[in-house]
């Protein structure tokens, strides 16, 4: 998601000030994607210079009110009936980090997979109670909240699996846990990727 599409989301309900429409971006995902005001107003210059929105003038206080041109309602049209592509794959910062602890000669990759586990869950638990303490009525947070909720387990259930694929690795020899050719042409490198891949990345 880009911010010129939030802004455009957030003036379809009528015309706001710059300030106006920070507030409201940062409730409407629960502070979870803060923005600087500075960030607001070059979006929205950027968004005027396209014809998608409009200033109506300053009020007493030097402040533009901001509206949505009818081009800028079919950009959010558009924007809204296109699905979130998964394409180009997005980093995992996670999952790179596990593959290439499994290159670094000593490294205790088991005990890096706990360990996220361990902050993953605590995260999890501070979500669940962001969600109990939420509003019912204020769904657009409820909706961002869940969806960390979701991640976080999905991320607990791939941990689990990669100490799973871990043990099972190192009961096979000692040298398992190290990036080698296997008698396939893969490497154990290769291994890793999977696991990132596996329920992490959909490939299961």
């Amino acid at each position: 998601m880009s911010i010129r599409h939030g802004l455009l989301a957030l003036l379809d309900s009528g015309p706001k000030y710059g300030y106006q429409l920070r507030t409201e971006f940062e409730q409407a995902t629960g502070a979870t994607w803060p923005l600087n005001i500075g960030q607001v107003y070059t979006t929205l210059s950027r968004l005027e210079r396209d014809g998608f929105v409009a200033g109506n003038g300053a009020d007493d206080e030097g402040r533009i009110r901001y509206e949505v041109t009818e081009a800028g309602r079919t950009e959010l049209a558009q924007w809204l009936a296109t699905p979130v592509s998964r394409q180009p794959r997005p980093r995992d910062e996670l999952a790179i980090k596990l593959a290439l602890a499994l290159t670094v000669q000593g490294a205790d990759v088991r005990s890096i997979v706990q360990k996220q586990r361990t902050a993953t869950v605590r995260a999890l638990q501070e979500y669940t109670r962001l969600k109990r303490d939420a509003d019912e009525g204020d769904l657009s947070w409820l909706l961002v909240v869940e969806s960390m909720i979701f991640q976080a387990e999905a991320e607990v259930r791939w941990l689990d699996h990669c100490e799973a694929r871990l043990v099972r690795t190192a009961s096979r020899g000692p040298d398992r846990g190290r990036t080698r050719a296997t008698g396939s042409g893969r490497t154990t490198s290769d291994d890793a990727a999977d696991a990132a891949h596996t329920t992490h990345g959909g490939r299961r």
